[in-house]
């Protein structure tokens, strides 16, 4: 018997090699240089990219389109999922993608890489650059400029991977998942100035089962910004900074919205950020939510507003002074958050009249300003604390 068993598991050992080695041979490849793409930077590869993701949508097996080394000019493109038969596709890059150097181009496309209604769909390793220092100069110096264009978007999309993928000089925001549903991004690198505008790192709305781990993000607003109807979001361990933190909204500018919930927000780190763990809602009416958020294991290095909430958020008080935060918040829990906070208020929750925080939870909180314990402010929050606490809790029982 022993012996029997001995050969069957070898003879699965032979095997194991030749179906793997079969699934390989069966893979359908694309490389862009062999469908007409220059790797000079300057020569549109537009073509040459869908003509690839036509080909792969149509097989019937795996597919790669791969990106050799190089600089790739790629014009604002649609990659549309709807008549793609396959779902298993990966988008291997070994070089750069660029946007063109005229911002005007891509500017008021909206998006500079789109994927829409696709399944299956990996993007492996890379640098996505999109030009926009000229864009950033223009919306600074307070001329008419185009709004600019997210560089990689995903709209109505299923089991996204993203591994290892640097996004540099977006226009706008730099990814983005929108209507989303199971997307894991791993590895991933955003770098833009501190004072680049409205350069998200990552964006997620109306998306489920999302995933970020493991990535570095240094931009000029949001490290990581989650929108209405954003469900069991997993973050871990991000270096955040320059930026505005990671935050929840802003929320509540419509008034029927989705809401935020069961988000966690964990092992991360953030490093002179104009804000830390920030849940924020404009001053107006609306019947959207925030419950059962986590945010766990932080680390604040000189961070202005270490944990803040904010629910008359109204920048320039326009077109919400006077009005009310109509979202909820509610379950909110801020466990083993240490550091340094560059103002004296470390902890600042400052709630809705009409619609007061709640269950909000301190749990071994400590903050210092200029190595003295830092200051909490509280209005129309109400919850608790345990453990040690620094600043102290201001919150209403």
């Amino acid at each position: 018997m022993a012996g029997a068993l001995s050969f069957i598991l070898a003879f699965q050992y032979f095997l194991l090699p030749f179906f793997h080695y079969s699934s390989i041979a069966a893979n359908a490849n694309y490389n862009l240089q062999s469908l007409g793409a220059k790797s000079d930077g300057k020569t549109d590869c537009s073509k040459a990219f869908l003509s690839a993701w036509t080909s792969a949508c149509a097989s019937t097996q795996p597919a790669t389109i791969f990106v050799p080394p190089g600089r790739y000019l790629l014009g604002a493109t649609i990659f549309a999922g709807k008549s793609c038969k396959n779902t298993a596709i990966t988008i291997q890059i070994d070089g750069t993608l660029v946007a063109p150097s005229d911002f005007n181009v891509i500017g008021n496309s909206g998006n500079w890489i789109k994927f829409e209604s696709v399944t299956g769909v990996s993007v492996i390793g890379g640098i996505l650059d999109a030009q926009g220092a000229n864009l950033w100069a223009c919306k600074n110096s307070g001329k008419s400029c185009p709004t600019g264009a997210t560089t990689l978007a995903f709209y109505n999309s299923n089991n996204i991977i993203m591994n290892g993928l640097s996004s540099i000089n977006s226009q706008k925001f730099n990814i983005l998942f929108d209507g989303c549903h199971n997307a894991k991004l791993v590895g991933i690198k955003v770098a833009a100035p501190g004072n680049s505008p409205n350069t998200d790192g990552i964006h997620v709305e109306k998306s489920t089962g999302v995933t970020i781990m493991n990535s570095q993000i240094g931009t000029g607003n949001d490290c990581v910004s989650i929108g209405p109807g954003t469900s069991n979001l997993w973050i871990e361990t991000i270096a955040c900074g320059p930026g505005h933190g990671i935050s929840i909204g802003s929320l509540g500018w419509d008034l029927q919205e989705p809401g935020v919930e069961n988000v966690t927000v964990k092992s991360a780190t953030f490093t002179g950020t104009q804000n830390g763990a920030r849940v924020k809602t404009w001053a107006r009416p609306s019947n959207g939510f925030v419950k059962n958020i986590l945010f766990q294991h932080l680390v604040m290095v000189n961070v202005q507003n270490a944990i803040i909430i904010d629910q008359n958020y109204c920048p320039d008080d326009h077109n919400c002074p006077n009005q009310v935060s109509g979202v909820k918040i509610s379950d909110v829990t801020y466990q083993d958050i240490h550091g340094s906070s560059a103002t004296e208020t470390a902890v600042k929750f400052d709630c809705s009249k009409g619609n007061p925080c709640s269950d909000i939870t301190l749990e071994d909180v400590k903050l210092t300003y200029k190595n003295e314990p830092a200051h909490s402010s509280c209005i129309n929050a109400i919850g608790n604390s345990s453990g040690s606490v620094e600043p102290n809790s201001c919150l209403s029982l």
